[in-house]
C-alpha cells in the first residue's frame, strides 16, 4: 500500500484541531463522548486523514468502555500496531497502515472470534452509511 505522507502545516489545515491532536499527536478523547461510541447504523468506518476503509460495522459490539469497539479490521493490513508505552503502562497502540494516522489500542480481551477489542477514538474516523 502506497503510503500518504503530509506536512504537519498540511494535517493541520485538513484536519479540525481535536482529529490532529488524536491523529498525529496521538491523543485520546474523554470516553462517552466520542460520536461513534455508540452508534448502531450499519456501514464503514474509514480514516479521518486519509479516507482507507477501517473497520465495518458488523465487527462493532458495545465494550462498555465508552470508545468505539471492533473485533477485527475490515483487512489486517489496514491497520498496522506498535508498542505504546505512555502513561506507565504497555499497550499495543493501533495506526492506519496508509498515513500512519493514530486510532487507539488494541486489547485481548474482546469476543469471540478474535478475542481481540480493537479500541478507538471517535475523532480518528469518518463513518458512511450502508
Amino acid at each position: 500500500m502506497e503510503k500518504i505522507v503530509k506536512t504537519e502545516a498540511e494535517w493541520k489545515n485538513l484536519l479540525t484541531a481535536e482529529q490532529y491532536h488524536i491523529t498525529r499527536e496521538h491523543g485520546t478523547e474523554r470516553a462517552f463522548c466520542g460520536a461513534f461510541y455508540d452508534h448502531k447504523k450499519p456501514g464503514t468506518y474509514s480514516c479521518v486523514c486519509c479516507g482507507l476503509e477501517l473497520f465495518s460495522s458488523d465487527a462493532k459490539f458495545d465494550s462498555g468502555t465508552g470508545w468505539p469497539s471492533f473485533f477485527q479490521p475490515v483487512k489486517p493490513e489496514h491497520v498496522t500496531e506498535q508498542t505504546d508505552l505512555s502513561f506507565g503502562m504497555r499497550r499495543v497502540e493501533i495506526l492506519c497502515a496508509r498515513c500512519d494516522a493514530h486510532l487507539g489500542h488494541v486489547f485481548d480481551d474482546g469476543p469471540r472470534p478474535t478475542r481481540l477489542r480493537y479500541c478507538l477514538n471517535s475523532e480518528s474516523l469518518v463513518f458512511t452509511e450502508k
